[in-house]
């Protein structure tokens, strides 16, 4: 059997497949055998968890295509705490910017900004 271009045009090809796991590898920190399909995963469950929970992330598919990934609650949680600090961190640099736009007299009025964004005032009720 030729291994060579025909088979990488579709998703079902040998290469193709040899191809997607090298490069998740590679890039992602995965290995071959942390692809699971889920008929797999029902069939195995507790044992895939104590690999994640031993550090082994596992990507599931759900036919052919990833579908979720099962990672250690723990790792989730420095995930969340990561994501928290990267939206502070641009909340942060934001009003730095802000800060240096005030300092430098980059500043408008209430009544320039409505008449540049044509906005009438809110009525009162």
């Amino acid at each position: 059997m030729s291994l060579g271009p025909p088979d990488l045009v579709g998703p079902t090809g040998p290469a193709y497949k040899t191809l997607i796991h090298s490069l998740m590898d590679s890039v992602m920190g995965f290995q071959s055998d942390d692809i699971v399909p889920m008929n797999q995963v029902r069939a195995s469950f507790t044992e895939l968890a104590d690999q994640v929970r031993r550090g082994r992330e596992k990507l599931i598919t759900r036919n052919g295509e990833s579908y979720v990934a099962l990672i250690d609650a723990r790792r989730l949680d420095h995930y969340h705490r990561l994501e928290r600090e990267h939206i502070h961190l641009a909340l942060i640099e934001e009003a730095t910017r802000g800060l240096a736009d005030v300092e430098a007299g980059r500043t408008s009025g209430v009544a320039e900004l409505r008449a540049r964004y044509r906005t009438s005032p809110k009525r009162r009720r």
